[in-house]
């Protein structure tokens, strides 16, 4: 097992399954840092001190792997997250997915570039409706190998992304499609900051951070926002054939573009 997975397997089934904070020191530097929907959550303060509010909220809060992609230096988790969250209906079971771009000191984390789709959370505890769990990894464990970074495949990536059309591939999950909804972008992007990239072979982990104006499609009740600026973070692994971008699975903050708009971040916690 490589050893940055074999990191990754601690901080996924002994500290985020097992709820076991006190592993920190373990898994991650003191000046470990999450970076997420606009916000730097530094390990012993904000970010801590959420982790603690929602394993106090969602006692059965647990983490699947679906992919991990690993160039021995940098890896990324294509993962969801499942619970029963409380509602004014009772606990409603969700499921979500995120996409985090993970960097290490050869022995413990030092950040975490990520999104969570906490905007399809939000519709399922209104709707009282669970989306399906995409299948896990039989075993990320022993079958992820490192990959050597690809100077090529990081340019068609970097170039792609500067287009700020996310469903420009020929196979594209992104936000709800998994789920049978069409992907709707929700501004009309101006400028493209890359916060995150690396690669390992074909496949390119990213964040950016999406500047422009909104152009609908989180409900009726924000169309006043319409036409108003807003940014928006999205956390995504690319799939490069033949000199192009083939695959895109990506997750978008949408409630951070709403929290924009609003003032207010609302994640559904």
């Amino acid at each position: 097992m490589h050893p940055f997975v074999s990191l990754m397997r601690k901080y996924c089934i002994d500290y985020t399954n097992s709820h076991d904070q006190t592993l920190y020191d373990e898994i991650m530097r003191p000046d470990y840092v999450v970076r997420s929907f606009g916000r730097t959550l530094p390990r012993d303060t904000y970010y801590s001190r959420g982790v603690e509010q929602i394993f106090a909220l969602a006692p059965g809060l647990g983490l699947v792997v679906h992919e991990f992609v690993l160039n021995g230096d940098r890896l990324a988790m294509h993962f969801s997250e499942h619970a029963a969250i409380p509602s004014a209906n009772g606990r409603v079971l969700t499921c979500w997915r995120g996409i985090g771009l993970y960097k290490w000191d050869g022995e413990r984390l030092v950040e975490n570039w990520v999104e969570q789709d906490y905007h399809a959370l939000k519709r399922q505890i209104s709707t009282n409706v669970s989306d399906p769990i995409n299948p896990p990894h039989l075993d990320p464990w022993m079958t992820t190998e490192p990959v050597p970074a690809d100077d090529d495949t990081t340019a068609v990536v970097r170039a792609w992304l500067d287009q700020g059309d996310l469903a420009a591939a020929d196979v594209v999950e992104i936000d709800d499609t998994r789920v049978g909804l069409a992907y709707e972008p929700v501004i009309d992007v101006a400028e493209v900051v890359v916060d995150d990239l690396f690669s390992a072979g074909s496949s390119v982990p990213f964040h950016v951070t999406q500047h422009g104006n909104y152009r609908g499609g989180l409900g009726a009740d924000f169309d006043e926002f319409i036409g108003r600026p807003t940014v928006m973070g999205v956390s995504g692994i690319a799939r490069v054939s033949e000199g192009q971008v083939a695959r895109i699975d990506a997750v978008t903050c949408r409630v951070q573009a709403l929290g924009g708009l609003t003032g207010t971040l609302d994640i559904g916690f």
